[in-house]
C-alpha cells in the first residue's frame, strides 16, 4: 500500500525556479507544459465494491456481441504478422509514441497499437510514415471487442501495456476503470508480462487488487521512476514531478487460478 499523495506535485526546488525574484530556470513554456496534477478523487483506497464487481465478472462472463468494425480491426492488425513473431499488445496506445518505442525496442516481436480514437491515431508526430517501424501495426478498435477477439483466436502475448489508462476518479465511476469492467477477466488469460501504469496511485492499487482475485497470484503495486517515458503522458507527469506507479506481472500459461471465494485481497 503507498502513502497517499498530498494531492499537490511533489515541490522541486530549484530545478524550477532560481531564488533570485524574477529569475526562472524553465522556459515559460516548459513551466505550462509541466504543470499536470494528480487526480482529484475523494477515494484514498481500494473500493469496497471492488471485489465484489470482479468475482460477479468471474462469475458471469462477459457476452457481449462483438462489432463488424472491431473484427475488421482484428484482423487487420494481424495481416502483417508472420505467425511465428512474439506479440505485443500496447492497449490504449493513444497518439502511438509508445507503440513505436516498443517496436523499436524490440524488433523481433510484432507490435499492435490499439486506440478507438482515429483523430489520436493520427497524431502520430514528429514521426513520419518512413521512419516508422515496420514491425508494428496501429487499428482503430475498443477493447472491449478487441482483448475478447484476441482470446477467441487463443493468442498469446509476449508483452501486454496498459499505459495511463483513464483513471475515472469520481467514487461513483467504478466500473469505467478496467480492473472493475466485465472484460477484465479476459486481460490475464492472454499471458506474457502485462505492465500497466498511472499517476494515481488508487488505480494501480485496485488493478493490482483485481488481478490477484483472478489470477491467484500476490501481484505487488510499485512505484518507479520514468527515466525514458513511453508516452507524452508519462513524460508531462515525470516533468511535473509527480510520483508515478505500475505493476509488473508475468502471468505465463497457468493465469487464470481463482482464489477462494472470498478470499482477502492486499496489495
Amino acid at each position: 500500500m503507498f502513502d497517499a499523495p498530498s494531492g499537490r506535485n511533489r515541490p522541486c526546488p530549484d530545478a524550477l525556479r532560481d531564488r533570485r525574484p524574477g529569475v526562472c530556470c524553465r522556459s515559460p513554456e516548459s513551466m505550462s507544459y509541466a504543470n499536470s496534477r494528480i487526480p482529484a478523487s475523494a477515494q484514498s483506497g481500494i473500493h469496497e465494491q471492488l471485489l465484489r464487481r470482479v468475482e460477479r465478472h468471474l462469475a458471469e462472463p462477459f457476452r457481449k456481441p462483438y462489432a463488424d468494425y472491431n473484427r475488421a480491426a482484428f484482423a487487420a492488425s494481424l495481416e502483417r504478422w508472420n505467425g511465428t513473431a512474439p506479440l505485443i499488445l500496447d492497449a490504449g496506445c493513444g497518439v502511438g509514441h509508445s507503440t513505436i518505442q516498443l517496436a523499436r525496442s524490440f524488433p523481433d516481436h510484432w507490435v499492435i497499437g490499439v486506440d478507438q480514437s482515429e483523430d489520436r491515431l493520427s497524431r502520430r508526430k514528429p514521426y513520419p510514415q518512413a521512419l516508422l517501424p515496420t514491425n508494428m501495426v496501429f487499428v482503430r478498435a475498443d477493447l472491449v471487442d478487441y482483448w475478447r477477439l484476441c482470446c477467441d483466436a487463443g493468442l498469446t502475448l509476449a508483452r501486454h501495456y496498459i499505459l495511463y489508462p483513464n483513471p475515472w476518479p469520481k467514487i461513483g465511476h467504478l466500473a469505467r476503470r478496467w480492473h472493475a469492467h466485465p472484460v477484465f477477466p479476459f486481460i490475464p488469460r492472454l499471458g506474457g508480462v502485462l505492465e500497466c501504469r498511472s499517476n494515481w496511485h488508487v488505480y494501480i492499487e485496485e488493478f493490482a487488487c483485481a488481478l490477484g482475485r483472478v489470477t491467484g497470484r500476490e501481484i505487488i503495486p510499485e512505484e518507479f521512476e520514468a527515466t525514458i517515458p513511453l508516452t507524452p503522458f508519462e513524460r508531462k507527469y515525470r516533468d511535473s514531478g509527480q510520483q508515478l506507479y505500475r505493476i509488473v506481472c508475468d502471468l505465463g500459461p497457468a493465469a487464470c487460478v481463482p482464489l477462494p471465494e472470498g478470499a482477502p485481497c492486499v496489495p
